[in-house]
């Protein structure tokens, strides 16, 4: 044991003795492992905001939306134009014979058009929803005023809750409650102004939202809803209740082919599945390509390490005569090289969690959402093993090459 420790306390100093040199050889290692916990950090952070957004609709809460199912990212937008879910469909789903555990229901349209006040003219994001639904779902708070419930949108109400930037633009700091803005030909009354700062993933401060039914009879052109959000009894009913909507919907266009179903049915423990599944695939992406520069680290290594083997070959034949053996040679520079790797590993993971906490408050200052740093344990680790295997990897070549000089030439070179 004692040799190996004066092996790894010599291969300590031979690292320290050029500590430039040293630390522009693992300037790749460090790079690389920076970059994979600064992706991971950032990917762990997204899927516990975007996981813990669809939590908070409830375990009870089960989506419709129209169309076929979306087998990729770029199937998303088929949804915004299929048409399988109207108001009839959302009054069948209602009634107790068809989905026993019904509790609630909010359906949603999307509204392409510009608000204007005056001469002011903006483009935000208009919903046609429940505003009761939309606060309790996404926890928005209201700034001023008190937004429309269930029989404005049994009346068709023309109310508006307004984003408080949409309202500040319209507005310029006037009170905008009991004023009229005009959404496409129709003017609505703003009866609320919602807190700055909320909604988490959805940008509540450039939102307007409006009653479905309204929106539906004077907005929207093809009369149809772009998903229904269906509160049930309890998560227990959720599986029931799903089969139950299924068979409500089928029976409604027809459909004796499940694989021929024009709408889509989704609980939140799915979407949290399938969105987890997700960003776990596209962090592994990530990371795996970041990961290339790791082996050119390891590649500057090695070439680092043969051209100290070059350098000290007097100093190996001295120490291969006063006894020192192949497999003592051989130990000593390949801890040289594990521990440049180790030691560019240890750095990469320090600055990667310093630059992954900065990003996160950047990220929850600029988009407004409550963005937590994760530090990402398991890529710690991994990343600190890897570097370690890059340095075993390129470095037992030059290590073979010194322990096998023979003494005598080598106390000859010049």
């Amino acid at each position: 044991m004692s040799s190996f420790f004066y092996t790894a306390r010599s291969a300590s100093r031979a690292v320290g003795a050029n500590r430039v040199r040293s630390g522009l050889t693992v300037l790749g290692i460090v790079i690389g492992v920076t970059s994979i916990i600064l992706i991971v950090s950032i990917g762990e952070g997204a899927q516990s905001l975007i996981l813990g957004q669809i939590q908070g609709l409830g375990a009870e809460t089960i989506v419709i939306r129209p169309g076929r199912k979306p087998s990729g990212p770029t199937d998303m937008a088929q949804t915004l134009f299929a048409d399988s879910i109207k108001q009839r469909e959302v009054d069948a789903l209602k009634r107790k014979e068809n989905v026993p555990d019904y509790v609630s229901s909010a359906p949603l349209l999307m509204v392409s058009d510009s608000v204007t006040y005056g001469s002011n003219i903006e483009h935000p994001t208009i919903y046609g929803w429940s505003a009761e639904f939309m606060v309790s779902m996404i926890k928005a708070k209201i700034r001023v005023g008190t937004i429309f419930d269930e029989e404005d949108i049994k009346q068709e109400a023309a109310v508006a809750v307004l984003g408080s930037q949409i309202s500040d633009d319209l507005f310029a700091g006037d009170d905008p409650i009991g004023k009229s803005i005009r959404i496409g030909t129709k003017n609505f009354r703003v009866v609320a102004v919602l807190q700055g700062g909320g909604g988490g993933l959805l940008n509540t401060d450039k939102m307007v939202v409006i009653p479905y039914s309204t929106a539906l009879t004077y907005l929207s052109s093809g009369k149809h809803y772009n998903e229904v959000m269906l509160k049930v009894s309890s998560p227990e009913a959720v599986a029931r209740s799903v089969e139950d909507i299924k068979a409500t919907l089928r029976e409604l266009h027809s459909i004796t082919d499940p694989a021929k179903d024009d709408f889509y049915v989704e609980t939140q423990q799915a979407a949290i599945d399938q969105i987890g599944t997700i960003l776990s695939v596209l962090t592994a992406f990530l990371s795996a390509v970041v990961a290339i520069s790791l082996v050119v680290g390891g590649i500057g290594v090695m070439n680092v390490m043969l051209v100290s083997v070059t350098e000290r070959t007097k100093e190996i034949g001295l120490r291969k005569a006063l006894g020192a053996t192949n497999s003592d040679i051989l130990t000593q520079f390949l801890l040289e090289a594990v521990l440049l790797t180790m030691v560019g590993g240890a750095i990469g993971i320090v600055l990667g969690v310093l630059f992954g906490y900065g990003a996160s408050i950047a990220l929850s200052q600029n988009l407004n959402v409550d963005w937590a740093f994760a530090f990402p344990w398991r890529a710690a680790l991994i990343g600190l093993g890897v570097s370690g295997g890059v340095g075993i990897v390129f470095g037992i070549y030059p290590a073979r090459q010194a322990s096998q000089k023979s003494p005598i030439e080598a106390l000859r070179y010049e």
